[in-house]
């Protein structure tokens, strides 16, 4: 079994799940008492979030290579970068160290495309929703179509994801904006929603959607497991 590396803490409310899905997925994968060997690096997330707002993403990155540098000393050997809009920077992180960085949009590109689906809304912070970072992998690399929410429910998606989830609250209100936001994307052709921030499985669920979603913390996390346990 391979370990497996966690730079969580952004935030620790969706880390908790990487942590539980792996977990549970190797238990169900080997059976009896079996988990996984893994280590995890948990930022403050008020000192990344304030990076992030204030767009200060060199020393983003910074912050990210000295904790990957951390777990690859510490002996993992594969870093799951547990949060989406992080992935700003995951291929410098990627060129800092000598272990590999599982990216968490190429096995949700996977299994949609397994689906057999090709048009997607994307939900996420700002970050991920407006730059190309995230929506230009799923696109250059993987050939899907990724439609955003319209600026002001780009807004509305944003501001509840760091004024409520990351804060571990879920509040009906905020699963009802978010019901009417997929269903606007879904009027513009989306066959099916990314659930592009990790935490926004803990407010949305299927039953909240007309299409399918694809949840990128239960699949990265699925992707862990599938490294840590290839050649066994």
């Amino acid at each position: 079994m391979k370990i497996i590396g966690l730079l969580g803490g952004m935030s620790w409310e969706s880390s908790a799940e990487y942590y539980r899905i792996i977990n549970q997925l190797m238990r169900d994968r080997l059976g009896g008492l079996h988990s996984a060997r893994c280590l995890m690096w948990s930022f403050d997330f008020a000192e990344v979030e304030a990076l992030q707002h204030a767009r200060r993403w060199d020393d983003a990155t910074a912050l990210m290579i000295e904790a990957t540098r951390r777990l690859e000393r510490g002996g993992a050997d594969v870093v799951v970068i547990c949060t989406n809009t992080m992935h700003r920077m995951a291929d410098a992180v990627q060129a800092a160290i000598g272990i590999p960085v599982l990216h968490i949009a190429d096995p949700t590109a996977e299994r949609i495309k397994g689906a057999g689906l090709g048009r997607v809304g994307l939900l996420g912070t700002a970050f991920t929703m407006e730059q190309d970072f995230y929506k230009g992998r799923l696109v250059a690399r993987h050939g899907l179509e990724v439609l955003v929410p319209e600026e002001a429910d780009r807004a509305t998606v944003h501001r509840i994801i760091y004024d409520e989830l990351v804060q571990g609250r879920v509040e009906p209100a905020s699963r009802a904006a978010y019901r009417e936001i997929i269903a606007r994307l879904v009027d513009r052709g989306a066959e099916a929603v990314i659930l592009g921030c990790t935490e926004i499985m803990l407010l949305v669920k299927p039953e909240d959607s007309p299409v399918p979603l694809f949840d990128t913390t239960a699949i990265h996390a699925e992707a862990a497991v599938e490294y840590s346990l290839a050649g066994l």
